[in-house]
């Protein structure tokens, strides 16, 4: 059996799975033109590539900037919807905005949780996230829209294997190694013809510009290079002065593509094609708006909301509402859902330029101090909601036209922090390059700290790395110690043990060295659990005593508490249950004294095992029933899937089979799901025990050698000789069994604690 360990830091709720059939396709573009010759070659080529053995049909749209292919791409897709009855995916990859794209894992992340999946339970590397995609759409029909990629990289991960599958990838570049590896067919799409570019044009200004001449519009067409991005620009210039005539919008239009031509050095780039656009109808907005625009361009996520905007402008919120009207109105950016924007990649880009130019340095500079502000705070507040009782993050006071938001109640703090979970680590390499580490280290910490519960760990070691040298920079050596621990407990969610150890290690020696007593003994908490992880006992029992040395000179009862949890659980691993049980019982009593429900059940789930232990598996069996019940009241998929082992074993000493086999086998899929590969394995040896109850031995032999494997790979070797030790009792082979008891107790010789020197000698008495 394996003891528990009590993290503190792990209170989030998370959202149950459910089974979802995903609509994430956006709205279809009403003004759309033409391009039936290339929708007819698509279907064409789906038609011969869906059904294949190995995988369905990827098409790669590929054009220049602002031709359209999120357009086709979208209304492709919508017309394939039909017939993709499991659901549509889509992602905009972000691969040209100036900031960084999109990558993989993020990607898979979202599509993951839209497929069912817990976000927080989203596995650690791509590899396995990509995995676990594949085996959720393998028998599904789905369509899956990969928006503005960049790389073959980028989107390989992202396409699955099902053969009723059909992936859409709009590319500047021809990503060429998918069509060379993957099978992928490409359609590339020019620009409009001046028909179908007036034809745009006519149906954008419909019902507000009728007396307009048919060669003056297509003369408009030609100005805009019969790019359906400048297209409907200027259609909604001209639909918002319908008083300005067509002959001054065309002389102001042809004003602007002369100059772009004068500056214009070699012709390089595509988006000199919308230049002249861009620039024309930026001269058409108000100043307030103007202003505006070009401050989004500093803002460094990928969307923003209305709060975080009004901050960057220091505009208040309603009239900001309004100059973001005004801004979509006029195509400059797009709103996605209420109270949150975003920008073309080419726009952004072209934003930023005149904020460089028309704003002075500065200006830029206090515009970029006010968004991290108001992010600073806003995350702190946020924090208070999720974790109040750690993680407090020492912020210096704002600007007075900063106004961070705040959160009412838990739930509102963590949908604030799912929206904005994306934008962190844009926050920070904001920060680092504007060379605001003191900003940068905090937004790091705080992105751990106050992350939303449904997003994973996964991308946020290199936020954190990134905030350590920021806060190295400063000299701020709390800060930092802060950060290391953060990584060594980020790295125990990833399964990367050596890595936390090393990070807590670090957090230790630099909260010693600066005599801080508070956040030592914090740290080697956090210390004690990753070497629980490991099984390291003693050191583990000596971090937590430390640590209770120095709270018991406090007056903090939550970290008094805690530590007295965490001994106990260390005795419950080494077999010592009068001690485990003494301190159980107590955190018990102060848990159910403070209504602390996450901490109850992780008591009651400890309590089961001691129970189970001493031979009373029926009191066993309620105390892990009841303490999966309030794992699923809290909806976190964490402690629920390792209660459920508890609630697993019980039923196997009371010899209820079939409830055991169930358990583990939930046990197993949330373990897979969260990452947690080594709980995972613990309920293959649990269901491999089973099996061998049930006189299925052969089957019960593969369930062990699965469980060793991994323990070995994951460098366990208290489970890996636990998983050996079931192997050989389910083998039938004599000199099969004594090799793996002999490995077992191999295994087995650096731990001397009594639980350990017990199974020593019943493996000894089996090698006699």
């Amino acid at each position: 059996m394996s003891g528990g360990i009590h993290l503190h830091h792990t209170t989030e709720k998370v959202e149950r799975p459910v089974a979802r059939r995903p609509r994430q396709l956006p709205a279809d573009i009403p003004t759309f033109i033409n391009r039936t010759k290339e929708m007819r070659l698509m279907d064409k080529l789906a038609a011969e590539q869906v059904g294949r053995p190995n995988a369905g049909a990827v098409h790669i749209i590929t054009g220049m900037a602002g031709v359209g292919k999120t357009a086709l791409a979208i209304r492709q897709a919508h017309r394939l919807a039909p017939r993709f009855p499991d659901g549509q995916l889509y992602i905009n990859l972000r691969g040209y905005d100036p900031g960084a794209p999109i990558n993989a894992l993020m990607a898979l992340s979202r599509f993951l949780v839209e497929l069912g999946v817990p976000a927080a339970a989203v596995p650690g590397d791509t590899d396995t996230a990509a995995a676990t995609y594949r085996s959720l759409v393998a028998d599904r029909a789905i369509l899956i829209v990969l928006d503005n990629a960049a790389s073959a990289g980028q989107v390989r991960p992202l396409i699955p294997g099902g053969a009723n599958c059909v992936t859409l990838i709009t590319s500047r570049n021809q990503l060429s190694s998918l069509t060379i590896h993957e099978g992928a067919r490409r359609v590339t799409i020019g620009t409009l013809t001046e028909r179908d570019s007036v034809t745009l044009l006519r149906k954008t200004i419909a019902g507000y510009r009728t007396e307009d001449a048919p060669h003056k519009v297509a003369e408009l067409a030609r100005l805009c290079a019969r790019l359906p991005l400048a297209l409907r620009i200027a259609a909604e210039r001209a639909v918002s002065h319908p008083h300005t005539s067509i002959d001054e919008l065309i002389e102001g239009l042809r004003g602007e593509s002369s100059l772009w031509d004068m500056l214009s050095v070699g012709g390089e780039g595509e988006e000199e094609s919308v230049q002249p656009v861009f620039s024309w109808s930026y001269r058409a907005l108000s100043p307030d708006s103007a202003r505006l625009f070009r401050l989004l361009g500093l803002h460094p996520g990928y969307d923003f909301g209305i709060n975080s905007i009004a901050a960057l402008s220091a505009t208040p919120v309603r009239r900001t509402r309004q100059l973001l009207d005004s801004l979509v109105a006029a195509h400059m950016i797009e709103q996605i859902v209420p109270g949150r924007y975003e920008f073309h990649d080419l726009l952004r880009a072209y934003a930023l330029d005149k904020a460089n130019i028309d704003e002075t340095p500065e200006s830029r500079e206090k515009a970029l101090v006010r968004v991290l502000d108001w992010y600073l705070h806003t995350a702190g507040a946020a924090r208070e909601r999720l974790t109040p009782a750690y993680g407090h993050v020492p912020l210096k006071d704002h600007d007075s036209e900063v106004t961070p938001q705040p959160f009412a109640d838990y739930d509102s703090a963590a949908d604030w922090a799912e929206s904005e979970d994306t934008n962190f680590p844009a926050l920070v390499a904001a920060a680092v390059k504007a060379g605001l580490d003191s900003h940068a280290w905090r937004l790091a910490l705080l992105a751990a700290n106050a992350r939303a519960p449904s997003a994973p760990a996964t991308t946020w070691p290199a936020v954190g790395l990134a905030g350590v040298g920021a806060a190295h920079r400063t000299g701020d050596r709390t800060g930092e110690a802060d950060l290391r621990r953060a990584l060594g407990y980020a790295h125990v969610e990833l399964n990367q043990l050596r890595e936390s150890l090393a990070n807590h290690a670090q957090s230790v020696e630099l909260y010693r060295t600066l005599n801080d007593s508070a956040g030592l003994a914090e740290s080697l908490n956090a210390l004690g659990v990753a070497n629980m992880r490991w099984r390291r006992l003693v050191a583990a029992e000596a971090c937590f005593r430390e640590a209770k040395e120095i709270f018991d000179r406090g007056e903090s009862l939550d970290w008094q508490n805690l530590l007295v949890v965490n001994i106990a659980s260390v005795h419950l691993e080494a077999g010592r249950l009068d001690e485990a049980r003494t301190g159980m019982e107590q955190s018990l009593r102060f848990n159910q004294e403070v209504g602390n429900k996450r901490d109850v059940g992780h008591a009651l789930r400890q309590l089961s095992a001691i129970r189970l232990d001493q031979g009373d598996a029926t009191t066993a069996l309620r105390l892990a029933k009841t303490a999966v019940d309030l794992a699923l009241d809290l909806r976190n998929h964490l402690v629920e899937g390792y209660w459920l082992l508890a609630v697993a074993d019980a039923h196997t000493a009371l010899g209820q089979f079939n409830e055991a086999l169930t358990a583990y086998q939930r046990s197993a899929a949330l373990h897979r799901r969260i990452g947690d590969r080594e709980r995972e394995a613990l309920a293959w040896h649990g269901t491999g025990v089973v099996y061998q109850r049930l006189g299925r031995a052969d089957e019960a032999a593969d369930f062990h050698r699965a469980a060793a494997k991994t323990q070995h790979e994951l460098g366990h070797t208290w489970h890996e000789a636990i998983a050996r030790d079931g192997l050989a009792a389910a083998l039938t082979d004599l000199p099969q069994q004594l090799n793996q008891w002999r490995l077992a107790h191999e295994l087995l010789a650096p731990f001397d604690d009594p639980r350990a020197v017990a199974l020593r000698g019943e493996i000894e008495a089996k090698l006699k």
